[in-house]
């Protein structure tokens, strides 16, 4: 048998590819495997987009931020939950994070200025031009390749290797990989649905919209070698995919002023609950809801490309009138003109919708649906994303991050999700858990 890795990768999201560059550049030998014959998983389908409290970047737009104030708008989006300690380990080491992936690596992302999405007080979210994570996805296997590190696709971890209670590696295609240090960077279980019924039930029906590779060997690995688990009930919804496209209608079409409504043409909540939040509700209503708003906001959501290209692909139609629009998406007119009356005239938003806008027309509608796509719950880890065990202590030489860590998007539902939790806690996780296998080889 040849030399053991010092670390061995499970999965080649954000989470396994920057824990793998950490772990290159701490000195360590290192390997990458993927079940799936693409990279990217979650990452790559998503909008790319990292919080970070208190960045250079912010300081030069003049942004005051800092790790306090972003625990607190987490917080006070997830409430408590079983991991408040990584949401203030997160919290600290976001703007660093950010700092690495655009000074020391060369990541093609910026400062978003132009809003901030659900969960965040002030403008800190960082993402790539293109607000695509597959471009983020682009950049950090890039670094992987200068580096020289092996990437095998294709490749599915069947099991853990354990001697003596402690993670020595993994079968990969009937065959063993030693290694001294493993990373679970495997996603989180939604596509997994007997998973989703046992933990996540109450959005055990929707349609799962996210990457296929999320079948949460993790969590079944990490039950079997006595794993904590926390906040497994959490999933992040998605309130408006685009149907039949099958893409995320840009959630800046809501923010901006547009509303959802259902087949009736009328509103059935507070659309400023978010994306993930809302979710729920547009499930309750009906199999589809309908996303309204006007030339302004289309405009603005223009400058994002995944939204340019669900309109070139004719999901969106245009109406001057709410009764021409509901013709158009064959829905209720006088329901929806009444919709639109109160929700420019009225004095309190019947729903208790805080920031509203007054649409004109011509109006835009989209037709969508809610779906599942992603879990927030998994393997609790410590601050250098070691698994803990539900004995106390952790399992020697096994770490998590990413999907198959817990998240710190509060202990059950979708409503705790704030913009950008997933690839913050997969990037801050994996990045420690790279830096921490080498120091504890190092330094035994």
């Amino acid at each position: 048998m040849s030399d053991p890795l010092d670390l061995l990768v499970i999965g080649a999201g954000a989470c396994g590819l920057a824990g793998a560059i950490a772990a290159h550049d701490a000195g360590g030998t290192v390997a990458i495997i993927e079940k799936r014959d693409r990279p990217g998983g979650n990452s790559a389908l998503s909008t790319g987009s990292i919080p970070g409290a208190g960045t250079r970047y912010q300081r030069e737009a003049g942004i005051e931020d800092s790790p306090e104030r972003l625990v607190a708008d987490l917080s006070a989006v997830a409430g408590p939950h079983d991991a408040d300690a990584l949401t203030a380990l997160i919290a600290r080491e976001c703007g660093s994070l950010c700092e690495w992936l655009i000074d020391d690596l060369g990541a093609r992302m910026e400062l978003i200025t132009a809003y901030r999405h659900i969960g965040h007080s002030v403008e800190r979210l960082h993402a790539p031009r293109s607000r695509r994570g597959q471009d983020l996805v682009d950049d950090l296997l890039r670094f992987v390749s200068e580096r020289d590190v092996p990437l095998a696709m294709g490749n599915a971890a069947e099991s853990l290797i354990v001697e003596d209670g402690a993670v020595a590696g993994a079968i990969v295609n009937g065959e063993p990989i030693p290694a001294r240090k493993v990373l679970l960077a495997t996603n989180g279980f939604a596509a997994n649905r007997a998973l989703v019924a046992e933990f996540c039930l109450e959005i055990a029906q929707a349609e799962y919209f996210g990457a296929p590779g999320s079948t949460g060997e993790a969590v079944e690995w990490g039950r079997d070698l006595g794993a904590a688990l926390g906040n497994m009930a959490a999933y992040q919804g998605y309130a408006a995919v685009a149907y039949p496209q099958g893409q995320l209608l840009s959630w800046t079409t809501i923010e901006k002023g547009g509303i959802l409504i259902g087949q009736d043409g009328r509103r059935f909540g507070p659309e400023d609950d978010g994306y993930s939040g809302f979710a729920p509700k547009v499930m309750a209503q009906g199999e589809f809801a309908w996303a309204v708003y006007d030339t302004r906001i289309h405009d603005i959501a223009l400058q994002e490309e995944e939204y340019a290209e669900m309109s070139a692909m004719g999901a969106i139609r245009w109406a001057d009138t709410p009764e021409t629009l509901a013709e158009v998406a064959d829905i209720d007119g006088a329901g929806l003109a009444e919709t639109l009356e109160v929700y420019a005239s009225a004095e309190h938003d019947p729903h208790g919708r805080k920031a509203r806008a007054t649409l004109t027309p011509p109006y835009a509608i989209t037709r969508v649906k809610p779906g599942l796509f992603h879990t927030q719950g998994g393997l609790m880890v410590d601050d250098h994303a070691r698994v803990r065990s539900i004995k106390g202590g952790t399992i020697p030489n096994l770490f998590a991050g990413g999907g198959a860590a817990v998240g710190i998007s509060g202990r059950a539902g979708a409503a705790g999700y704030a913009s950008g939790n997933g690839l913050i806690t997969a990037l801050v996780l994996g990045r420690r858990a790279g830096m921490m296998a080498i120091d504890e080889i190092r330094i035994p």
